[in-house]
């Protein structure tokens, strides 16, 4: 990295319909700059002669498109669009040519069997909402001009990326890429699947058929293993060796819907302390499951084990049986994504999902600058897309093939159930498959609640990238934001709710199983989305969720513990003026201090008043120089810009490790690397806490420094009209309240605390 880099979010003036006045109708798309496209749509033939394997050819200037060829029919049906783009136009004629491929004509490809051409500007023009045109038949001509007996149906049109044909049109622009790549080089909406937690209790067991015999001194041992899919789970061994052990154990997966595999589990006897016995086991479909929305603990059921005989799973009429509690939790929302960077806190039954408070709109510009990256092509080639990210809905843009410089212009909306949560985009360079990864080029994370409402956000942001030789500015990626609440009460009354489900305060989840259920969850995730047409592949979904932000890194503690000396920057301030005041440094300062202890020492109910005008008399001065920016990636902050060749090659070696040929040494490395994450993870939370606190007068979050500014002059006027003894009493009999008054909710000002920006939101 060169000390020139720049690495500010800069403010743009895009020429976007939500910022200019429109001469003429506009459609929905208003945060992207219109651009026009020549679509194309053909949609069949009829009585060609025969026999041929007819295929329509379009030439416009030097851009060639096909469609598919259809062996010996008359009648083709192809139904695909095309789309040159305006800009790109050089020739006023649109020439469509249907060939016969199953002729080659030595030197000059296949025969043409007809033609038909138009001329281009005089294309109609359609703007959405209109409903598409009408195809129409069209006389084929033959190659000297007269009329032949072969008709083909297409129709022609303006329109802009707002058009339904845009996402399935064939586009000039990816001619370079052939045969079945073409798909992964389209704009597509997916849906990650309705995750749920399922839970499963394991109580006991009764009447086992035990291969060690009971009578010698050494006594069996016992476990329960569980299987969902390719994941398995083990109890820990039961204290009781008997014939009838117990567990009353919970072992969790994420299912996800549709549930198509069975829950498995199976009564384990170890033999030797070593080798696993399957002593019986039982199969349970997820659609037999009881589903549960609150902390009532599910009907606990008998299941009778089914006996293996020579690795087959045989019922007999008299079986085992092991006692279970089985359930899909809807009441919490399952985790995919660092806390920090969360964008959906939504439990998973929809029943219990309140109404969306808002409407969050993103336009993606173009990019610029961008520097060709190591990747299967040449090295001067870029084809860049862009994937957001927010909820559960994921979007991917068009691929840009060949261009440093790309034009995406694409406009996309997603419901907003919370304010405090964020929106992930991500670039890419296309690897067009046969296994070549798609290599990341940066992201940007925008935390809705520092969004004004209805105020159009147009800034260009840096794409930055951490490799194992530095700090990377790959280059500038243009956005639009938009963020639109209903209803201002609504929005208001989201910041007094606990941030996530009632159900994890209530039977909340341990950190170990937490970890253990976040990467069940991404895994799920990157296989069904890698399964989609085209494929999201595994490292674009590990990218954006942030799927190693657990591992150890010794450049990100280091950041954390940096932030938490930042914290102290007050306290030693504080001081150092305490000193001046001590030492007279300014007299008149230093008297105006001992006036007001004096007041203070003698007037003591003024001290909460004052307390609370300071906060409020500060956050009013603060108003005037609030953030008007999106907070961004800070590299001082994470300290990227000056990492070490030594921290690179740590932060990069996967895990567990592979630099050392000594196994024990590098087992104990790597649980020194696991121990240090969970470290770093504490220390980011304190951080992160300190900052949340500082938030609070920062306007940062305008609307929550607006009420907690209104709450300390409230706040402020009662503590002055009410005797402090009688605040104090009220606190205190609060404080010590009986528990059966008590509610297992996080109270209102945590619940609030919770829900401020930190600077963990700019951290890379």
């Amino acid at each position: 990295m060169t000390s020139h880099e720049d690495f500010s979010v800069k403010e743009t003036r895009p020429n976007i319909s939500s910022r200019r006045i429109s001469t003429g109708p506009v459609s929905s798309f208003d945060l992207v700059e219109h651009m026009q496209y020549l679509y194309v749509r053909v949609v069949k033939a009829r009585e060609l002669p025969l026999p041929c394997d007819p295929y329509v050819e379009l030439k416009l200037g030097n851009y060639t498109g096909t469609t598919m060829p259809f062996q010996k029919t008359p009648n083709p049906v192809w139904n695909q669009v095309f789309a040159f783009s305006k800009d790109r136009i050089q020739d006023i004629t649109m020439e469509i040519l249907v060939k016969d491929r199953a002729v080659v004509v030595d030197g000059q490809g296949h025969p043409t069997i007809g033609k038909f051409s138009f001329i281009v500007p005089e294309a109609p023009m359609r703007i959405p909402p209109d409903s598409a045109l009408a195809p129409e038949w069209y006389r084929l001509e033959g190659l000297n001009g007269v009329k032949i007996r072969g008709e083909l149906m297409l129709s022609f049109w303006f329109g802009t990326q707002a058009d339904e044909a845009f996402s399935e049109a064939w586009h000039a622009d990816v001619a370079a890429v052939s045969g079945d790549f073409v798909s992964t080089t389209r704009s597509k909406v997916y849906l990650s699947p309705r995750l749920w937690y399922l839970r499963v209790n394991v109580i006991e067991a009764q009447d086992l058929i035990l291969k060690i015999n009971n009578n010698k001194v050494e006594a069996s041992d016992l476990l329960v293993k569980a299987g969902l899919g390719n994941l398995f789970m083990r109890s820990r061994v039961s204290k009781n060796k008997s014939v009838n052990p117990e567990w009353n154990e919970d072992l969790m997966f994420v299912a996800a819907e549709p549930f198509d595999d069975p829950l498995v589990v199976s009564v384990v006897e170890l033999v030797n302390r070593k080798e696993e016995h399957c002593i019986g086991m039982c199969v349970i479909p997820l659609s037999d499951v009881d589903r549960r929305i609150g902390a009532a603990p599910p009907a606990n059921k008998w299941y009778n084990l089914s006996m293996m005989v020579e690795g087959q799973q045989k019922d007999v009429k008299f079986a085992s049986k092991l006692h279970m509690r089985i359930s899909l939790d809807g009441g919490y929302h399952v985790l995919d994504e660092p806390t920090n960077n969360i964008s959906d806190l939504l439990p998973s039954s929809k029943l219990l999902w309140r109404p969306p408070i808002g409407v969050l709109e993103l336009g993606i510009l173009n990019a610029t600058g961008l520097s060709p990256i190591m990747n299967n092509r040449p090295s001067d080639q870029v084809w860049a897309y862009c994937v957001a990210k927010y909820g559960t809905k994921w979007v991917r843009t068009r691929t840009i093939v060949d261009s440093l410089e790309p034009k995406w212009n694409e406009q996309y909306t997603w419901e907003v159930y919370d304010p405090c949560t964020v929106i992930t985009i991500g670039v890419f360079d296309n690897g067009c498959g046969n296994n070549k990864l798609d290599l990341c080029m940066g992201k940007v994370r925008i935390r809705l609640s520092t969004l004004e409402t209805d105020r159009v956000y147009t800034n260009s942001y840096p794409l930055v990238v951490l490799t194992p030789f530095g700090l990377k500015k790959i280059g500038e990626i243009q956005l639009a934001v938009r963020f639109s609440c209903s209803s201002l009460l609504n929005l208001l009354n989201q910041y007094a709710q606990p941030l996530l489900p009632k159900l994890h305060y209530i039977l909340p989840l341990s950190i170990y199983q937490l970890a253990s259920l976040r990467h069940q969850a991404a895994y799920i995730i990157a296989t069904r989305l890698s399964r989609a047409e085209p494929p999201l592949r595994k490292e674009v979904v590990d990218y954006m969720l942030d799927a190693n932000a657990h591992l150890w890194s010794i450049r990100r503690s280091r950041a954390n513990f940096n932030r938490i000396i930042k914290l102290f920057d007050g306290i030693v301030a504080l001081y150092k003026c305490f000193e001046k005041i001590r030492k007279w440094t300014n007299p008149i300062v230093t008297g105006i201090v001992h006036i007001i202890f004096l007041v203070l020492l003698f007037f003591p109910g003024v001290i909460l008043p004052t307390m609370f005008f300071y906060f409020c008399g500060l956050g009013i001065w603060r108003f005037r120089r609030r953030p008007r920016q999106i907070a961004y990636i800070d590299t001082e902050l994470s300290t990227a810009s000056n990492v070490t060749p030594e921290d690179l090659a740590e932060e990069f070696d996967p895990f567990p490790s592979r630099k050392n040929s000594i196994d024990d040494l590098r087992r104990r490395y790597d649980l020194l690397r696991s121990l240090g994450g969970r470290i770093q993870t504490v220390l980011g939370d304190i951080a992160t806490l300190g900052e949340r606190v500082q938030s609070l007068v920062s306007w940062r979050d305008p609307r929550a420094t607006f009420m907690f500014v209104l709450f300390s002059f409230v706040a402020g006027v009662i503590a002055y009209l009410v005797p402090f003894r009688i605040l104090a009493f009220v606190a205190f009999i609060y404080e010590l309240r009986h528990p059966s008054l008590r509610i297992d909710l996080p109270s209102f000002p945590r619940n609030f605390l919770r829900r401020m920006p930190a600077r963990s939101d700019t951290m890379i």
